[in-house]
C-alpha cells in the first residue's frame, strides 16, 4: 500500500502542468517554452520550497492565490514551478531540470521570481533572456503587480510562429 501511495504521488509531482485556481503552472520547461512561444508571452519562473519555506507560501497565499494575479497573468506570463522540496518526492528528470535552472539563474534564496524570454535555438536548444526577478514584496498583489509589470516591460515578443508551427507546438504541449 505504502508503495502505490508513493508511485502516486512521483506521477502528481512530475505532471507538466497543474492548474491552480483558474492558473496553469508547468513543470516541465520544454513544454513551458513551447507555450511561451504560441502564446508570446514570457516565462514566470517560481523557485520555490513548496513543502518547507514560509515565505514562499506566504507569496503563494498573499499574490498568486488572488483574483488579481490570476487575471493579470492570464494575459502576462506563463507560469513555471521549479520546486526544491524536503519531504514531497519529484522525479529525477524533474530534480535535474530545477538544479541546473537554480545554478543559472545563481537562486541562492526563496522565493525567488524570474521572468525570461525564451529562445530556441536551430539546434534546439532553448536560450533564456532574462528580463529581471523578484521575491516577496510586501502590499498583496496589486504592489506584487506593479513590480511585475515593470520588469515586463522589457519584453518583447518574437515573430508570430507560423500556422505550421503552431499546430506541432500544440501536439507538443498536449503530449
Amino acid at each position: 500500500m505504502k508503495k502505490i501511495f508513493i508511485t502516486l504521488l512521483l506521477v502528481a509531482t512530475a505532471m507538466t502542468a497543474q492548474a491552480q485556481e483558474g492558473q496553469t503552472w508547468y513543470t516541465d520547461m520544454a513544454k513551458a517554452v513551447e507555450a511561451s512561444r504560441l502564446e508570446q508571452k514570457p516565462l514566470f519562473l517560481f523557485f520555490t520550497g513548496s513543502d518547507w519555506c514560509g515565505w514562499c507560501m506566504k507569496l503563494q497565499n498573499e499574490v498568486f492565490k488572488t483574483p488579481e494575479f490570476t487575471a493579470w497573468v492570464k494575459d502576462h506570463a506563463i507560469l513555471v514551478e521549479l520546486d526544491y522540496p524536503r519531504r514531497t518526492p519529484q522525479s529525477e528528470e524533474i530534480k535535474q531540470q530545477n538544479g541546473q535552472l537554480q545554478q543559472m539563474f545563481q537562486v541562492q534564496g526563496y522565493p525567488t521570481v524570474w521572468f525570461v524570454k525564451p529562445a530556441v535555438k536551430e539546434d534546439g536548444k532553448i536560450n533564456l533572456e532574462q528580463l529581471g526577478s523578484t521575491g516577496y514584496v510586501a502590499g498583496g498583489p496589486a504592489k506584487w503587480i506593479e513590480g511585475a509589470t515593470e520588469i515586463l516591460t522589457k519584453y518583447v515578443p518574437d515573430p508570430k510562429p507560423t500556422f505550421v508551427e503552431v499546430k506541432k507546438a500544440k501536439k507538443k504541449v498536449k503530449a
